[in-house]
C-alpha cells in the first residue's frame, strides 16, 4: 500500500491503495464517483474514459501510480451555472439508449472539441472510434457532437458562465 494525491474535479484527495489500482476503481470505490464505467477492463470499449490534464485516457488500464496531472471526470463536466455544452446537445439529441457508454462517449467528444471545435464527420468516427454503443446510437452521437460543436463555435464552452439549457 502507498499513499496516493489526486486532484479529481478540481478537489485533492489522498488515499492509501495498492500502486497497481487503476484509476477506475480509485474513482468509482475510494472516491464514489461512478459516472466512469467499468466496460471490458482492457481499454477496447472506452466507456471508463476520463480526462487527465484534458487528454482522454482509459481509467480502467492507468494505474493511479501513473497519474500526474488533473484528473476530470463525467461528474466534473458540469458547473454550478449548467451542463457542459455536451451534455446539453446529448440530451437535446435524445443520444443515450441504454446510457452505459455515454460517459465515455462525453468524455471523447468533449476532448475531441477541445482540440477541434469544428470537426467533420470523419474527424468525429475518428475521435470516438474507440468507444463502442451496444444499442448503436452513432447517428444521434454524430448529431449531438456537431450540435454542441456549434456551441463551442457560439462561444458557448466548458468555461463559460452561459447556461446552455
Amino acid at each position: 500500500m502507498a499513499r496516493f494525491k489526486l486532484n479529481v474535479n478540481g478537489t485533492d484527495h489522498e488515499m492509501e491503495v495498492r500502486a497497481d489500482m487503476p484509476l477506475l476503481w480509485a474513482l468509482r470505490d475510494k472516491l464514489g464517483l461512478t459516472g466512469t464505467k467499468y466496460g471490458c477492463g482492457i481499454a477496447q470499449c472506452g466507456a471508463c474514459t476520463v480526462h487527465i490534464d484534458g487528454n482522454p485516457v482509459r481509467a480502467c488500464v492507468t494505474p493511479i501510480s501513473a497519474v500526474n496531472g488533473k484528473v476530470t471526470t463525467i461528474e466534473g463536466l458540469a458547473t454550478s451555472s449548467g451542463l457542459h455544452p455536451v451534455q446539453t446537445a446529448w440530451i437535446e439529441h435524445d443520444v443515450p439508449q441504454c446510457g452505459y457508454c455515454q460517459s465515455g462517449q462525453i468524455m471523447s467528444t468533449v476532448a475531441l472539441l477541445e482540440n477541434n471545435p469544428n470537426p467533420t464527420d470523419n474527424e468525429i468516427d475518428e475521435a470516438l472510434a474507440g468507444n463502442y454503443c451496444r444499442c448503436g446510437t452513432y447517428i444521434r452521437i454524430r448529431a449531438a457532437v456537431h450540435t454542441a460543436a456549434s456551441y463551442y463555435n457560439a462561444g458557448i464552452n466548458s468555461s463559460s458562465e452561459e447556461e446552455t439549457v
